[in-house]
């Protein structure tokens, strides 16, 4: 039996996938991983199939308006109204290669950036089913992940994720419906994608733990919550030798990194880091990722690497300072550290109000009002905290139990067994 796993965006959008797939081909499932070509390595070095999705995410986050957005904490309605072009051709090109791509596959599994490739199986009578890292679907326990962070009360947070969810369909379906229409598919009615899912009682698994956010009572019994997927570093991977002799020469260090959020004021944040290591006597591990931290000249307290495995680095530190995007946040939990979350925009707000309420991260800092005073504060606070340092400890420990990747392809299985044979044209 084939399955595709069709995802779009940076690395922690990504990143779970992999490890979902992994976990399918190991059961004994036949496993594609469909995304952009710039994770093609990543894919292949643990042995899984790959298929090239049109389009650069990096490319889209790195431009002027993504830079512009991301400085000003713009939330991603902001976000996809005034890149709204880019991203309707990026719809339009995952459709070509969905169709491309997907026929004689058995399921596909699709991340929520990549609806234009659901509507291709829907075409090719393929089951297909939502697997979503953020929680998008209409609640009263908590308002849309995207642009807020904070309860609005039942009401409220039911209402944000209606008028979002119905938003961003008003901006898509000038591009969605014609795709629709060309593949001999109905239109999708005004209210969205969402509300569609639910009339088709299209089955979704979501890629969180309800240790960090319990499933809510008002979802239905076809919306699952399995856990968390993490990916382990491939068996072949192996520190630097400098980054092991940084790390036995002196007390655990500090990590900051802020992943795939770039910046034009990369040398500015990394000042802001410094200073603020400095100010808390820390000894740091700089991230520099996708450009949000530059190549600066640093001290021996400072050890500086472009990426390293987080079920791997983590667990070393004394906290983690990161944006807060999802697959981040989970690493963070998983290593059952505290965390300092400077959010950049999008769910990001949305995951630091989480882990701060959880207790186990202190107060998120906008990366809109990063100082190097509230920084070394948090810093500080995060390595000094015993409490805090405690309760992540414990929560740690319950995460590390869960196995969200054994529970989805427990699901899967259920929906579409082993021996499913291909649709038929």
């Amino acid at each position: 039996m084939r399955i595709v796993i069709m995802t779009s965006g940076s690395r922690g959008d990504v990143q779970p996938y992999i490890a979902l797939g992994l976990g399918l081909q190991r059961a004994g499932y036949q496993v594609c991983m469909f995304t952009h070509s710039i994770f093609a390595p990543m894919i292949e070095q643990y042995g899984l199939e790959f298929a090239a999705l049109d389009g650069n995410p990096r490319a889209m986050v790195e431009s002027k308006e993504g830079l512009r957005l991301l400085e000003s904490g713009g939330n991603a309605m902001h976000f996809m109204r005034r890149l709204s072009a880019e991203i309707k051709k990026n719809q339009i090109a995952m459709t070509r290669s969905a169709s491309r791509v997907l026929p004689g596959a058995h399921l596909l599994l699709y991340s929520i950036l990549c609806f234009a490739g659901s509507y291709v199986a829907e075409a090719l009578n393929i089951p297909a089913m939502l697997v979503p890292l953020q929680p998008i679907l209409p609640t009263r326990a908590f308002p849309y992940p995207t642009g807020f962070s904070r309860s609005l009360g039942s009401v409220g947070n039911l209402l944000t994720h209606r008028l979002v969810n119905m938003g961003i369909w008003q901006l898509m379906r000038s591009t969605m419906q014609p795709i629709r229409h060309e593949l001999g598919l109905p239109p999708i009615p005004i209210w969205g994608s969402i509300s569609w899912l639910y009339k088709q009682r299209q089955p979704i698994l979501l890629g969180n733990s309800q240790l960090a956010l319990p499933r809510p009572m008002d979802w239905p019994d076809w919306v699952y919550v399995t856990g968390y997927w993490f990916l382990d570093a491939p068996s072949t991977w192996q520190p630097p030798a400098d980054l092991l002799n940084f790390l036995a020469d002196g007390p655990p260090p500090v990590y900051i990194g802020f992943g795939s959020m770039a910046s034009r004021k990369a040398e500015e944040t990394t000042s802001i880091v410094l200073h603020a290591l400095a100010r808390s006597r820390q000894r740091g591990i700089i991230s520099t990722g996708w450009g949000g931290l530059s190549n600066a000249d640093l001290p021996d307290t400072i050890f500086q690497l472009e990426e390293a495995p987080h079920d791997w680095l983590f667990p070393r530190m004394a906290a983690v300072v990161h944006h807060g995007g999802s697959g981040t946040t989970a690493a963070g939990l998983r290593a059952g550290v505290p965390s300092v979350v400077v959010p950049f925009f999008a769910d990001q707000p949305f995951w630091a109000e989480i882990v701060y309420r959880l207790g186990v991260a202190t107060k998120p800092i906008p990366h809109s009002r990063l100082t190097a005073e509230n920084l070394a504060t948090a810093i500080t606070t995060s390595v000094s905290d015993q409490a805090m340092s405690a309760r992540a400890a414990a929560l740690g420990a319950r995460i590390r139990e869960e196995d969200g990747v054994a529970n989805a392809i427990n699901i899967i299985r259920q929906r579409i067994p082993l021996t499913a044979k291909i649709p038929s044209d």
